[in-house]
């Protein structure tokens, strides 16, 4: 979903981040990130967090995560884990009202 909405809005007054925190040893390795983002044709940024100071200022808990940050840098919408049907359709919306504002 996040990279259907990427290509549906970037540009839009919105943008994508990713943080990725690895699980795996090799996971930490850049290269090895690089070669993931390219083979699952991601074209956002990927922030590689292996100390998850990230993971740590938002509190985070669970993975995956989503976050909706506002024109003001404040969160607006917090999604924890993946995506069905009805939470996309209300990410979705989320995203179209934040950026009318």
């Amino acid at each position: 979903m996040v990279r259907e909405w990427y290509d549906k809005y970037n540009g839009d007054d919105f943008t994508v981040i990713s943080v990725h925190y690895p699980e795996f040893r090799y996971e930490r390795e850049y290269d090895n990130v690089v070669d993931a983002t390219q083979r699952f044709e991601i074209e956002y940024p990927v922030a590689i967090d292996n100390d998850r100071v990230t993971w740590g200022a938002y509190r985070q808990r669970f993975w995956p995560t989503t976050y909706l940050v506002d024109k003001n840098g404040r969160i607006r919408v917090q999604h924890i884990g993946e995506f069905n049907g009805n939470s996309s359709a209300e990410f979705e919306a989320a995203i179209q009202t934040l950026m009318v504002e």
